[in-house]
């Protein structure tokens, strides 16, 4: 159970769903908040639109029964200038509702794969664990991971470390940063041959400098990948002008990338 549904084994509460909207809004269609007589969990997008939702929630909570849709102007009504229109729907939701809640609610995650648990990767998982994605993260090295892990990070030991290529979900975003540049190669070879096969990578990044990139480049090309593939590979990674070298800056720089590179798909 989510923390929604958990909680509504014992109270119910108010769902409410951004339904629609026109112009610029603060949340997309489908974002909700769960609405409790004593907590939200989830935002529409905060402000006075969230303020009054949860207010008519409320009284929506003590009272009404039926599902209801009401229109917000974003303008100076409602102390927001986003100038938009926002349709919210509000539903109350109950311990009947939970199977069907559970999977409603449920995050799209889209699958990335971390190569390397090194201080690097361990950073990374923590700033990944916050965003839409189910990260397999991999290393050679078993003992490497943490024995706690985000619910949406799960570990796995692979030696040979590119072994793990074939069996990544179609669409996966490839992260690689391993202690070895050995296996850092043997990794992105392993990815441009599935590239070849099935093209259903649509972000290969390698974690180095230029330098490094350079010398790949001619290992790859002598192993028979051409420049049209080899240009599919992203390295440096991260965003340009984020020149830290901390291992959380490198962290959100890449994430940020990859968030603006290779968005994550939408149900």
């Amino acid at each position: 159970m989510n923390v929604v549904t958990s909680r509504l084994v014992d109270e119910d509460a108010v769902l409410v769903s951004v339904d629609t909207t026109k112009g610029s809004a603060p949340r997309e269609a489908g974002a909700w908040m769960a609405v409790f007589a004593d907590g939200v969990v989830g935002t529409i997008g905060g402000g006075h639109l969230e303020f009054q939702a949860i207010d008519e929630a409320r009284r929506h909570l003590a009272g009404a029964s039926d599902d209801l849709v009401r229109t917000y102007p974003l303008g100076p009504s409602l102390g927001q200038c986003c100038g938009g229109v926002v349709d919210l729907r509000f539903e109350r939701i109950g311990a009947d509702d939970i199977p069907a809640l559970e999977e409603r609610l449920a995050p799209h995650l889209s699958p990335l794969a971390l190569f390397g648990g090194g201080h690097v990767g361990k950073a990374l998982a923590n700033v990944l664990s916050a965003l839409p994605f189910a990260v397999s993260w991999i290393d050679s090295r078993d003992e490497i991971f943490p024995e706690q892990v985000p619910a949406n990070v799960v570990c796995e030991h692979s030696d040979p470390v590119h072994g793990a290529v074939a069996g990544l979900a179609p669409g996966s975003r490839i992260l690689i940063m391993s202690f070895s540049h050995a296996e850092d190669l043997d990794v992105v070879a392993a990815c441009l041959r599935r590239l070849r096969e099935s093209d259903d990578l649509p972000y290969i990044g390698l974690i180095g400098s230029k330098t490094k990139w350079a010398t790949f480049r001619h290992r790859l090309q002598d192993r028979g990948f051409s420049d049209a593939e080899l240009a599919r590979i992203t390295c440096p990674i991260g965003l340009p002008g984020i020149t830290g070298k901390e291992p959380e800056v490198i962290a959100v720089s890449v994430a940020a990338q990859i968030l603006q590179f290779a968005p994550p798909d939408k149900p």
